[in-house]
């Protein structure tokens, strides 16, 4: 029987579903901008596919167990956090860098914030769970007893 990421309970639930809905919503955005009008706005439309990527492998790294997908998962979501960070930024003072939105222009404005609270309460709840991933990785069959 497979074991569960004790990240997919409680709160980390309510957080694989948002980044699930981030994850459709950026890639529809992007997929839409770039078949449409890639012309007017590349630079947005690029970081708009980049968002949908992230959104996609936090998700994924937030659902599979282990060491491996929880240091995805922190690597990610710290992108994600500086990628909103900067591009909310960039977008209040270059408007002329990005001619039309993305999921993260003015800290994802459009996105009723969702974009800028989602990495901090993503890293909040993979630092109240770090352990869980070294547990998941532990059998009795490795497991160092304790004292030795």
């Amino acid at each position: 029987m497979a074991t569960r990421s004790s990240l997919a309970t409680g709160i980390g639930r309510v957080l694989i579903a948002v980044y699930g809905v981030l994850a459709l919503a950026a890639t529809g955005r992007s997929v839409v901008q770039i078949i449409e009008k890639f012309d007017f706005a590349p630079f947005a439309y690029t970081l708009s596919a980049v968002a949908a990527v992230v959104y996609i492998v936090a998700m994924i790294a937030l659902i599979v167990p282990g060491r491996f997908w929880y240091r995805v998962a922190c690597v990610t979501i710290v992108f994600e956090m500086t990628g909103v960070l900067v591009i909310g930024t960039l977008s209040l003072f270059d408007r002329a860098l990005f001619p039309d939105d993305t999921i993260w222009s003015y800290y994802g404005l459009g996105y009723a914030f969702a974009p800028l609270v989602l990495p901090a309460a993503g890293l909040w709840w993979l630092r109240k769970h770090h352990r869980a991933a070294d547990d998941t990785e532990s059998s009795p069959a490795t497991a160092v007893p304790a004292g030795e």
